[in-house]
């Protein structure tokens, strides 16, 4: 086992950079999860640690060793792809020794560690099975034992659930959580899901633009946002973020206003100011029950156990989730308690509260 060290991690394509400027530390045993819509550089940045894309500037540290320029085999490292790779020609027992084999490892060793990893991923049953024999569940199961048997340093895996169907997704996402605290090895895991991401991570690495926006626990990222864009993209359905302007200490959008509590805004903001007013949906509630607005109605979204209300105010959009079976009239008050309010920079989209 073993940290991972990134320093000013950088990586460019012709005149543009993918990544730049990442510097992160993922602790010995750590479940990183690096997070961010299509195009953030997240899988970039695990094909560098990786080995697999070349890095234009910065370092890369596997404990304590530089590995900028170390083939990929020699990294001690085992990924986990999103199509498996496995090789369709061989038995499950073969693809999980085949790299075992190429190192020169004993057949004595290599049967052991078989063995311990069909029974980790209760693979036993499937040995002498070929791939295609095999559901996406198991071939996903079969991929992360082959990174088991080498027992390396550390995971890497590249949205390897994007290929599942949802409720498989669901499960996978147990037994990989599962497995990686019994066997205490440092994870890094890429995945554009931010539920995936939530449920997974010790500690999330929100990207944009190829450039760290947030790194926290689950719960720190969702309810202190760092930005307007984490605020957007962490959480179903998404953060309400609502154009507004402080007008005599009080919050205007259209012809409504909010009167804030003292404090809750920082001092220095001047009059006029251009603010983005962040309200989480499952933490409004459609009743007058203090600081609010009204909404007009537009339609209903019915989910079981709950109800998305879409709305417009001041011209905005708004969505709440409420429980199941509550009345819902075509106009409404939203209110929520002030300790929900996230309030973030109109030009540059940083967090204020």
């Amino acid at each position: 086992m073993a940290a991972i060290t990134l320093k000013g991690l950088g990586k460019s394509y012709g005149s543009g950079y993918a990544v730049e400027g990442v510097d992160l530390t993922i602790a010995d045993g750590e479940f990183v999860v690096l997070v961010g819509p299509s195009g953030c550089g997240k899988s970039t940045l695990l094909r560098m640690i990786a080995g697999l894309e070349t890095v234009t500037k910065g370092d890369i540290l596997i404990g304590e060793r530089r590995v900028n320029d170390v083939e990929p085999a020699e990294r001690d490292i085992a990924m986990v792809f999103q199509n498996y790779a496995l090789y369709p020609h061989m038995s499950v027992r073969q693809n999980l020794s085949y790299g075992l084999k190429n190192r020169g490892m004993s057949k004595a060793e290599i049967d052991t560690r078989i063995t311990k990893a069909a029974e980790t991923l209760e693979l036993g049953a499937y040995l002498d099975r070929k791939p295609r024999a095999l559901s996406g569940g198991q071939r996903q199961r079969v991929a992360m034992g082959r990174a088991i048997v080498r027992e390396p340093q550390a995971f890497l895996f590249d949205e390897p659930l994007s290929n599942l169907d949802a409720k498989l997704r669901v499960t996978m996402r147990s037994e990989i959580r599962q497995l990686q605290r019994r066997l205490g090895t440092t994870s890094v895991y890429v995945t554009h899901d931010q539920v995936e991401a939530m449920t997974l991570a010790d500690r999330l690495v929100v990207l944009n633009a190829g450039r760290i926006e947030q790194i926290g626990s689950p719960l720190e990222v969702y309810t202190h946002p760092a930005s307007a864009f984490v605020a957007s993209f962490i959480g179903a359905p998404a953060m309400n973020l609502l154009p507004v302007r402080l007008m005599s200490g009080a919050l205007a959008m259209g012809d409504q206003r909010i009167d804030l509590p003292p404090g809750l805004l920082p001092p220095g903001l001047p009059e006029g100011a251009g603010l983005l007013l962040g309200i989480r949906p499952e933490a409004a509630v459609l009743a007058d029950t203090g600081l609010g607005f009204d909404i007009a109605v537009s339609h209903v979204e019915e989910l079981g156990a709950a109800r998305i209300v879409y709305g417009q105010v001041g011209g905005q959009s708004l969505v709440v989730q409420v429980q199941a079976g509550q009345d819902i009239a075509p106009q409404m008050r939203v209110s929520f308690p002030a300790a929900a309010l996230r309030l973030f920079r109109a030009d540059t989209g940083k967090a204020l509260t």
